[in-house]
């Protein structure tokens, strides 16, 4: 009964950190701040909403202490030319507003696996330092494209969606490479098979695509 009651908590707790924050600060009230978190990664993104601006976002694996502070070792950093930071602490107080949105079935870390072809699956190797990342987060998501060895920053995307039914549909609300493109929604087909989600649509140039997103393990 005592291991049960151990695993219990240890879940409660683990799943307790999977959480997203909202939240803006005294020097800047425009500026929204949003953190996406799991068991073990952090994403800090900053942008406006009106008129719709890009700030920066950076993110990678933490360690939290008990005084509810952050620290962060960057895999990404959209600011890194600027502020050369490759790591961070942040701390977390009362301004951090938690989201009530509730956990969706493609909630999770995901990384572009490939694509489906005329010819079949066509596959990248996702163990190297090129990255195409998808964080999802109680109908939150964000998209980031970087490079862990040259900490190369390529792009990054997010706001809120939904999955229900085979649809999954994005509400973008910002986007580092075209600020035009906030306020957009773009509905997808979506299926999950073992550890893969298929990702189907058009894109937002309006091409058509068949993405192979698979969970990140590493």
């Amino acid at each position: 009964m005592k291991k049960l009651i151990f695993c219990f908590l240890l879940l409660s707790c683990s799943s307790s950190l999977a959480q997203v924050f909202n939240f803006k600060t005294e020097r800047n009230a425009k500026i929204i701040h949003r953190i996406i978190i799991d068991e073990e990664y952090f994403v800090e993104t900053q942008f406006i909403n009106d008129p719709a601006e890009f700030i920066l976002t950076r993110g990678g694996f933490y360690t939290k202490s008990e005084r509810n502070k952050f620290k962060i070792k960057f895999e990404f950093n959209s600011n890194y030319e600027k502020d050369s930071l490759i790591e961070f602490e942040l701390q977390q107080d009362r301004s951090w507003i938690k989201s009530v949105n509730k956990s969706l079935d493609l909630d999770g870390k995901w990384l572009m696996a490939g694509r489906m072809t005329d010819n079949g699956e066509r596959r990248r190797d996702i163990s190297k330092p090129r990255k195409t990342m998808k964080f999802l987060k109680d109908g939150y998501f964000q998209w980031i494209a970087f490079n862990t060895e040259t900490f190369q920053f390529f792009g990054s995307g997010g706001g809120f969606y939904s999955a229900e039914d085979g649809i999954y549909t994005e509400n973008i609300e910002f986007f580092s490479r075209n600020n035009k493109s906030v306020g957009r929604v773009l509905p997808f087909q979506y299926s999950l098979k073992d550890n893969d989600w298929h990702h189907e649509g058009i894109n937002s140039k309006g091409d058509p695509m068949h993405e192979i997103w698979t969970n990140r393990n590493l």
